[in-house]
């Protein structure tokens, strides 16, 4: 997502402006933080379900269970700065698609998103989005959120936003820590001054 990445490098400007230090990436340590790639993999893993019956169902379940893992590599890393923002934002991800199926995504936002106008957004081949309508449960937290950044539209939820910011707020955090000279659990040998 282009706005996620820009959004990443602006929290990573404003650190770097305010006095931190890009060296500091190398020292972040989450817990569990495979199950990003595990949720990240089951995600992108849906656009190579066919589009029957059967698929729908599992990919729906295939995205449901990447927000359930990124649930819990939140609330593993839960005392982290920004992590609470980040989950909260994912919770209300998970449970707008849930309770609809789909995440939904308005229509009039697809359109100003887009440009150009589109009385219905093609949603074929995505087992994550589906057409926000009466029907639609939780819309507050649906895809309502039209943006355009370089040409490229894409409509977000409230939920995104609030994912976004507590994401940039945790690697702003970790930029400006102090930096650490000795790795976790690093042993030295005693100088001369324990020698008595």
């Amino acid at each position: 997502m282009l706005w996620l990445a820009i959004v990443l490098f602006i929290a990573l400007t404003m650190a770097v402006l305010r006095g931190g230090r890009l060296t500091n990436l190398g020292d972040i340590e989450l817990r569990a933080w495979w199950l990003l790639l595990v949720a990240l993999g089951l995600q992108v893993a849906t656009i190579w379900l066919p589009d029957s019956e059967w698929a729908e169902g599992l990919g729906l379940a295939m995205v449901l269970t990447s927000y359930g893992l990124l649930m819990a590599l939140v609330v593993l890393n839960r005392n982290r700065t920004g992590m609470w923002l980040a989950g909260l934002g994912v919770l209300m991800n998970f449970t707008v698609i849930a309770v609809n199926g789909g995440m939904p995504v308005l229509a009039e936002a697809a359109e100003v998103a887009s440009g150009f106008t589109v009385t219905v957004p093609d949603l074929s081949g995505s087992f994550k989005h589906v057409i926000l309508d009466s029907g639609s449960n939780l819309t507050a937290f649906a895809d309502v959120i039209p943006l355009r950044i370089g040409g490229i539209g894409q409509v977000i939820s409230l939920g995104d936003v609030f994912l976004a910011v507590g994401l940039g707020r945790f690697l702003e955090h970790e930029l400006r820590r102090p930096r650490r000279y000795f790795k976790r659990g690093a042993h030295a040998q005693p100088g001369s001054a324990s020698k008595t």
